[in-house]
């Protein structure tokens, strides 16, 4: 068996809005073309989906295209949402958003991206990408949920 390497990277934006609001928006995933650059298509019901539910998404980074079959693992609204998928190119994606409490009548959204057992770990321009990237998606989610909730 090949050696594995574990991967966890976590980000994290104060929104102006209800916690139910912000968790609804991010675990419906036909939002996420909306805020994520590498998803591109979404086949799943309009909806937020809820522990035991699938869906596929077609995603393109620069490795290139793959499909995506996503299991959600765990939700416990509006605190919290887990999904899971597995590819043959980084292994198992575990993505989680939590939604906490912040002051102001503010909410905490953190997404954390874990990869359990890459098979080589992230270089440190791959990093640096996925924090770009990460930064624009939270700022996406921001303005959209804001925008509804106001």
């Amino acid at each position: 068996m090949s050696e594995t390497h574990a991967f966890e990277r976590s980000h994290d934006i104060l929104i102006s809005a209800p916690a139910a609001n912000v968790l609804d928006y991010v675990c419906n995933p036909n939002s996420w073309p909306e805020w994520l650059a590498a998803s591109h298509k979404i086949d799943s019901p309009d909806r937020p989906l809820r522990k035991g539910d699938t869906f596929r998404e077609n995603w393109h980074t620069r490795s290139g295209p793959a499909v995506l079959d996503w299991l959600v693992t765990d939700c416990e609204p509006p605190h919290f949402w887990i999904g899971e998928t597995t590819t043959d190119f980084i292994g198992t994606i575990i993505v989680r958003y939590d939604v906490t409490d912040a002051e102001d009548g503010q909410v905490r959204f953190t997404r954390t991206m874990i990869n359990p057992a890459r098979p080589k770990p992230p270089t440190e321009d791959q990093v640096a990408r996925m924090d770009a990237e990460a930064e624009v998606a939270l700022a996406n989610i921001k303005k959209n949920v804001e925008a509804r909730a106001g």
